[in-house]
């Protein structure tokens, strides 16, 4: 996050790179038989909020995420989802993955502020690294990414804010339900809080320096026809009809031979990573400067008091 450095997080309070593998044995190792059967490479695994639906056949994974009640990126949900990326590039039968939301209503709320409320500076440091690492993990992804946005953020009038978007702009392709009730965008401002330069970075590079800047000053959530205008979705297609279309647009992306497209996309997205990897401590220093501000955590105080009595 582009803010004045102020606290200081002694290094032991940043996390250690994980051990992927060691997690998703422990963690993403349950398997579960994928509907309508199918041989070793055609069972689903995940865990508590990631499950994975391969079709080895295809050499496409299906991920599904449910964190509910609305997706929000926990600690864990992160974690769980980076983990379940790096084995799936790791493994050669897989070529591309379609990222979607098996909780209903909702595709993903983004930041979880409970991780960002009330806790510690070295939680904090924790949570943004992590953060930081879905981030590159998806932007950097040697796989096909189609980001197929089934459910949104069925926002009435008069409703609260919620924290913007952070793994679907970083996809190659996105597909969005056709919803009047559905928005999406970058809504942090309204929040309190400001965009991480790197989020700051795929937004100019998606929609433009211009719309980019009304975008995250005003905290715009863009209904679908909006969104597919301003560039921020590739389609926007009936709700029915979001997976089937996602799988359409994963198959002409397989038409391009793997080590070219993978070239490209690097060419074309390695200035933007550099941009955070060069300056990755500082963004997560400048972060948890900026949470612990006494009035940024009353704010996220005040807010999600607001949650607890609409929900109640």
């Amino acid at each position: 996050m582009a803010l004045a450095s102020g606290v200081r997080v002694p290094a032991r309070a940043l996390p250690r790179p994980c051990a992927a593998e060691a997690l998703w044995s422990t963690t993403l190792g349950r398997r579960e038989p994928a509907a309508g059967g199918g041989g070793d490479g055609e069972r689903r695994f995940g865990s508590q909020r990631v499950l994975v639906e391969p079709d080895a056949a295809a050499g496409v994974a299906v991920m599904k995420f449910r964190n509910p009640p609305v997706n929000s990126l926990s600690l864990e949900l992160l974690t769980e989802l980076v983990i379940s990326l790096e084995k799936l590039e790791n493994d050669k039968t897989f070529r591309g993955v379609i990222l979607t939301s098996d909780c209903p209503r909702v595709f993903s709320a983004d930041l979880d502020l409970t991780e960002m409320c009330g806790r510690n500076p070295a939680h904090y440091a924790e949570y943004w690294k992590a953060m930081q690492e879905l981030w590159l993990r998806t932007y950097l992804s040697s796989l096909v990414l189609v980001a197929a946005i089934n459910v949104g953020l069925a926002l009435p009038a008069g409703s609260l804010p919620r924290g913007g978007l952070c793994h679907r702009p970083a996809c190659d392709c996105r597909v969005l339900a056709d919803n009047p009730k559905y928005h999406i965008g970058l809504d942090e401002t309204l929040l309190g809080i400001v965009a991480p330069l790197w989020l700051k970075d795929t937004c100019v590079n998606t929609i433009g320096h211009r719309a980019s800047e009304q975008a995250l000053q005003l905290g715009l959530l863009f209904p679908p026809a909006e969104a597919l205008q301003v560039g921020l979705v590739d389609q926007v297609v009936p709700e029915d009809q979001v997976l089937s279309v996602a799988l359409s647009a994963m198959a002409q992306w397989l038409t391009i031979p793997d080590h070219t497209r993978q070239l490209t996309k690097n060419m074309m997205r390695k200035a933007t990573a550099d941009h955070l990897l060069r300056q990755r401590d500082t963004d997560i220093q400048n972060f948890v400067s900026f949470i612990c501000r006494d009035s940024i955590q009353k704010s996220l105080q005040v807010y999600l008091e607001k949650l607890r009595q609409r929900k109640g």
